[in-house]
């Protein structure tokens, strides 16, 4: 099940930080990938972000053209951009309006002596970094066997995607669904809000969410 949800960031994360490639286009779209997501959950943006990527494949002449289109218009422009992917571009406003203050991402990573291969390029607060991070975060989790060690690790995932995530992804979702034109980026804004939201719970010992590692069918 976690390694379910870790393929999905992974590909998530990548259509966010990375200009669409025809290898993904194929991969993913053309080969029915998306239509078989590895996990299924009730989760209400999971359900929606499902739907949209299923069907998202339409005019297949033109669609690598729309996906690419897409990415430039909403994150890679000169600024500003529609929807830029970067905690900071969130978390003061939010700080502001509530109160909320998150610490510098940056620091979380270097607690576990982790420095992203993108340094220099992508800076540390882009959500493709986040859930690369992330993804690191469970791995370390499922590689476990000391369940103290796992409680502990359970609370780090949890604090990570609390302050770091769904702390701001969102608002940042909320400009996806209002500016993309396609459902690709509709349905991976969804499906980054959903998985989190997904993780955030599953990693709470006293929930009753559960989910299931069953292929959503067509």
């Amino acid at each position: 099940m976690l390694k379910g949800y870790n393929m999905l960031f992974y590909f998530a994360g990548s259509m966010i930080m990375h200009e669409p490639s025809e290898e993904c286009i194929t991969d993913f779209w053309e080969r029915g990938i998306l239509k078989n997501l590895p996990v299924s959950s009730s989760n209400p943006n999971f359900v929606k972000a499902a739907s949209q990527l299923r069907d998202s494949f339409a005019e297949k002449s033109q669609f690598g053209k729309f996906l690419h289109d897409d990415f430039l218009r909403l994150f890679a422009r000169p600024l500003p951009v529609l929807a830029p992917a970067y905690e900071s571009k969130y978390i003061k406003e939010i700080s502001d309006i509530s109160g909320f203050h998150s610490s510098n991402v940056t620091e979380f990573y270097k607690s576990y002596g982790w420095e992203s291969k993108f340094k220099g390029k992508i800076e540390d607060d882009h959500l493709g970094i986040e859930l690369l991070f992330l993804t690191l975060l469970i791995d370390k989790y499922l590689s476990m066997d000391d369940e103290a060690c796992r409680g502990e690790m359970r609370l780090e995932i949890r604090r990570f995607v609390n302050y770091h995530i769904l702390s701001w992804v969102p608002e940042w979702n909320r400009k996806i669904q209002a500016h993309a034109n396609t459902l690709s980026f509709k349905g991976i804004g969804n499906l980054i809000l959903a998985c989190s939201e997904d993780i955030f719970k599953i990693f709470d010992e006293n929930s009753m969410y559960s989910v299931s590692t069953d292929f959503l069918k067509n």
